[in-house]
């Protein structure tokens, strides 16, 4: 008897029963399932490459970035200068000038493009990104304000944020009952966004010329009069709200289907789009207070990841990739397209998003935002 009692089973607990059973079913086609005790995680292998392709791509447009420009520099030329260990001219050109500007187009194309998959998967409409239904401008209005009426001073970067989040409210006011899909909230966001854009124009027609070279950046979208305190601002925004944002994909998968369907999956629709608009809304003002209106980054970085990865999913990862890739590039050819007169990275953008924007408005929509 006490030999039988040292062999009877063992009770499993639940986290070990849960284990089992997840075990015991396959992943979906497509899919790696990572298990770790109670934990169960699924990964799109699509995902996952493209993903890793566009990380690539990013690292490689990066380098050129470092070793292109009025001074040319070899790729180990460059790897020295990163650790310091360089020619003097050279660690000056990557460490001071290069780099904090190219940390600048990275965070400032993953929170436009972020962004822009934020508000289209919201208004689930390919057009609705913050650029086009009026944040951007916004943005830009109080910022050119702040410049103009108070002085560079009292932070142009707060006033952006408000500005951005002031548009946001009217638009979504304007909109009526809070409904944010449908033309009507791309139109409301249209007649805003050119109400602040003549705001802007007006401030700037009432100042001296000083003071309007001073908020020109402002007005075209450039990295060159980023602030050390604006970019801080937009990594610790970045650093937050791209974890938000993934924590909002289940989300945001169902609320790509009509309001009836995403309420039966238990999707708080008025709370998550609340939500939604918010994390939106504080992204965009950040990277407009650091490069000023590049809104196309948040228009052709989520197509662009959107066109590689699957239909199941939202592209968050993808575009802020995406978007970061895009806005290193433009930037590397506005400074050398002329050189050595640089072009804003806002004016190549523009130049590229047109011909764009027409393709997307153009072509017939199989992959829907």
């Amino acid at each position: 008897m006490e030999s039988l009692e040292r062999f009877a089973p063992r009770e499993t607990t639940p986290a070990e029963s849960r284990a089992a059973l997840a075990e015991d079913i396959p992943p979906p086609l497509g899919h790696w399932r990572l298990a770790a005790g109670d934990i169960s995680l699924l990964i799109e292998r699509r995902a996952l490459w493209v993903g890793a392709l566009l990380l690539l791509a990013l690292l490689v447009a990066s380098l050129a970035y470092l070793a292109l420009g009025t001074e040319r520099l070899a790729p180990p030329v460059v790897w020295r200068a990163l650790v310091g260990q360089g020619d003097p001219v050279a660690t000056f050109l990557v460490q001071e000038l290069r780099l904090p500007r190219l940390v600048a187009a990275w965070l400032t194309g993953a929170a436009f493009a972020l962004a822009g998959c934020l508000m289209q998967t919201l208004a689930r409409n390919r057009l609705a990104t913050p650029g086009i239904i009026g944040i951007d401008n916004g943005a830009t209005a109080f910022a050119v304000a702040s410049v103009v009426g108070l002085g560079t001073s009292l932070a142009p970067p707060a006033m952006a944020l408000v500005g951005g989040a002031t548009a946001a409210a009217i638009t979504f006011g304007l909109a009526s009952g809070g409904d944010t899909r449908g033309y009507r909230f791309i139109v409301a966001g249209i007649g805003i966004g050119a109400m602040f854009g003549a705001v802007t124009q007006l401030l700037l027609a009432q100042i001296d010329i000083d003071s309007a070279n001073a908020a020109y950046p402002w007005t075209v979208g450039t990295l060159n009069a980023r602030t050390g305190g604006a970019v801080l601002a937009l990594a610790g925004g970045c650093a937050m709200g791209l974890p938000l944002a993934l924590a909002l994909a289940r989300s945001l998968g169902n609320m790509r289907f009509s309001n009836a369907i995403a309420q039966g999956f238990g999707v708080p629709l008025r709370r998550r789009r609340l939500q939604v608009l918010s994390l939106a809304v504080v992204l965009s003002a950040l990277a407009v207070a650091v490069a000023g209106p590049v809104g196309m980054v948040g228009l052709i970085g989520p197509e662009i990841a959107r066109s590689l990865s699957s239909s199941r999913s939202v592209p968050l990862i993808a575009s802020a990739l995406a978007g970061a890739l895009v806005m290193v590039l433009a930037d590397l050819v506005g400074r050398l397209l002329l050189a050595p007169i640089e072009l804003p990275v806002g004016i190549v953008t523009a130049i590229v998003g047109g011909p764009w924007l027409l393709w997307i408005l153009l072509r017939p929509s199989r992959n829907p935002a």
